[in-house]
């Protein structure tokens, strides 16, 4: 038989903190979004005595992955944790469907079109439709595949012809 591992209620709390800690740090790109609103903390443990926080980062390659790794480490340490680690995990891969229905509002309310559901055809042949975040007229049109970072694209609306950024669907 297995061994069983005994949580006491302060090291339950502690951890409940840790997480928080974690979810809590901004997106240095998007700076209204936490990574508890990108979907990209998948767990905090405790191995070896060391807490060790595992993210997932939004896409392969992503500039940001390691100021929010470097964020994320500052963050516990300000809270004491000083020997916390981040661990990078690829499998499963991130999408913007784990983007919080919370955070897919902030998106919006920053000027930003949140992404549409990752599945379905329209997402892996672009024939998307796309709400101007400012007025929300569905009378938009793609200016660049590229924003103002790699994960977003540059968009016009026709109707108040105001530039805007969408997060792409990944």
């Amino acid at each position: 038989m297995g061994q069983m591992m005994v949580v006491t209620l302060r090291e339950g709390i502690e951890m409940f903190l840790i997480v928080a800690i974690a979810a809590a740090v901004l997106d240095p790109e998007i700076p209204v979004l936490t990574l508890e609103d990108l979907g990209v903390l998948r767990g905090v443990e405790r191995r070896g005595g060391r807490i060790v926080v595992k993210l997932t980062p939004t896409y392969t390659g992503c500039p940001a992955t390691l100021a929010i790794q470097l964020a994320v480490e500052a963050a516990l340490a300000e809270a004491g944790l000083t020997d916390a680690r981040v661990e990078t995990v690829l499998s499963p891969p991130w999408s913007t469907d784990q983007i919080s229905e919370q955070g897919r509002r902030k998106l919006k309310e920053f000027g930003i079109a949140p992404p549409n559901r990752a599945s379905g055809p329209r997402a892996l042949f672009g024939e998307e439709t796309v709400a101007c975040p400012k007025c929300g007229s569905a009378e938009t049109v793609k200016i660049s595949e590229f924003g103002s970072t790699a994960c977003k694209a540059h968009w016009r609306c026709k109707t108040c012809a105001e530039p805007f950024d969408y997060f792409k669907c990944i």
